[in-house]
């Protein structure tokens, strides 16, 4: 199960907020091989003191339309796989919601850890 947690500064509609999620998770299934309803997001408006980031960071420039993407992901897939995954979304959220490229600045992947039930310690306390 993908997790994509996207940030954004406070404004943009719920429209757009949408489309990005989508397109995030469009990107996803078509590059990872994502299962159709595996849609999971989260989008954080941000007020702007809240939303700090260098507008020339590596040399490019950057609007308030700045968008930051976290992807968690099992730690699977080849690097050929990452770099389709990475294209794939600014292709995608050029088109919808029409971010430049430069505005798609952090798209990380955390890989998922696997899973393993709680480990619960019991012990008594005595006077």
């Amino acid at each position: 199960m993908p997790l994509i947690r996207v940030s954004l500064r406070a404004g943009k509609s719920a429209d757009y907020r949408r489309a990005i999620a989508e397109n995030i998770y469009g990107s996803l299934r078509e590059t990872f091989n994502v299962p159709e309803n595996d849609f999971f997001a989260t989008v954080d408006e941000r007020e702007p003191r809240d939303f700090i980031y260098d507008r020339k960071y590596f040399n490019i420039e950057r609007t308030d339309d700045l968008v930051l993407i976290q992807l968690t992901v099992s730690n699977t897939r080849t690097v050929e796989q990452k770099k389709a995954l990475y294209r794939r979304i600014v292709e995608r959220l050029g088109k919808n919601p029409w971010l430049w490229a430069q505005d798609k600045l952090a798209i990380t992947l955390t890989p998922a850890r696997p899973y393993h039930p709680p480990i619960t310690r019991c012990s008594t306390i005595r006077p």
